[in-house]
């Protein structure tokens, strides 16, 4: 099946019925797969067929030099989000596939889920939960973030809001970002550093980076064991900027306090993945930008996206 305009992987879904469709629908035939199978590569050349343009919903969709090759008609890709790390580029700049994402969208509701993991893990608060509603009644120093040093790996739209947020606690905020800071850091009331000052110096530790060949796993057991035994790691961002390993060995053997995350190298998480285990991490399941805000813009945006590329000049 196939349409000038697919979208291949709306589940768990999002577009399907939303203003966004409703709209894209009055200027071309659209097709809307809302099943799980977009994740297989087959399954995926399939249903973008022989489509015009693209609407990518989840990273899991992986369009690879094989699909863009399988997919001749293809010329946009239009990505609800701000990650391009399931899209080969090269294969897209090569073939005259252009790419278009939403950035900005969902930096507010992503900064805010941060500083929710960071109060839930630096607090304890899903452990206790568990302890009172199971009739018990711990009591256990916490930690306070007044006075407790911030550290943001990354300082895009994302990781300045996060500073934004972070001030009235009364943190110090250091940033490292890949680029030139420029003075944006200063402009924030935060301090740019280097990433082992960042990593020797903070409480807690954030990470707001792109997930590229050259920042995948740019935390590894080296830069573990530069932080703080009372640190604290903070990941809304790429699964595939920590390597996996080391952070278990890490929160297993008390190189650091504790973890939050919102990224997985597998979503869903499996069952026996070993983070399930460790009392010490906070989990949340890849929805820190699910927000009825976020989601509306966002999709607005992807669709905005494909008017332009098929109906303007």
């Amino acid at each position: 099946m196939s349409g000038v305009i697919v979208v291949p992987d709306d589940f768990p879904s999002v577009f399907a019925g939303s203003k966004a469709d409703a709209r894209l629908r009055t200027r071309a035939d659209v097709a809307v797969f809302s099943e799980r199978g977009a994740e297989n590569e087959t399954e995926l050349i399939r249903r973008v067929g022989d489509a015009r343009a693209v609407i990518n919903i989840r990273a899991y969709s992986k369009f690879s030099a094989r699909v863009l090759a399988a997919c001749p008609n293809l010329g946009l890709i239009s990505i609800w989000g701000t990650g391009t790390d399931n899209v080969d580029l090269a294969a897209c700049a090569a073939r005259g596939v252009t790419v278009a994402n939403t950035p900005g969208v969902n930096a507010h509701s992503v900064a805010e889920h941060t500083l929710g993991l960071m109060l839930a893990v630096t607090r304890a608060i899903p452990e206790l939960d568990r302890a009172v509603r199971a009739g018990e009644w711990p009591r256990r120093l916490l930690t306070q973030l007044e006075g407790r040093t911030l550290g943001l790996i990354g300082f895009g739209a994302i990781g300045s809001r996060v500073a934004e947020l972070a001030r009235p606690f009364g943190m110090r905020v250091l940033v490292w970002s890949w680029g030139a800071d420029n003075g944006r850091a200063s402009a924030h009331g935060a301090h740019h550093v280097s990433l082992d000052t960042l990593l020797h110096e903070s409480d807690i530790v954030s990470l707001h980076l792109r997930l590229t060949e050259a920042t995948s796993g740019i935390l590894g057991a080296a830069q573990f064991a530069l932080m703080k035994p009372s640190g604290f790691l903070i990941n809304t961002a790429r699964a595939g900027l920590v390597d996996r390993e080391a952070m278990i060995g890490a929160l297993r053997d008390g190189k650091i306090a504790g973890a939050a995350l919102d990224v997985f190298h597998q979503e869903p998480v499996a069952a026996d993945d070993p983070l399930l285990a460790l009392p010490n991490v906070v989990l949340t399941p890849h929805d820190s930008g699910m927000t009825a805000e976020v989601i509306d813009l966002g999709l607005k945006r992807a669709v905005e996206n494909v008017e332009k590329f098929l109906f303007s000049g």
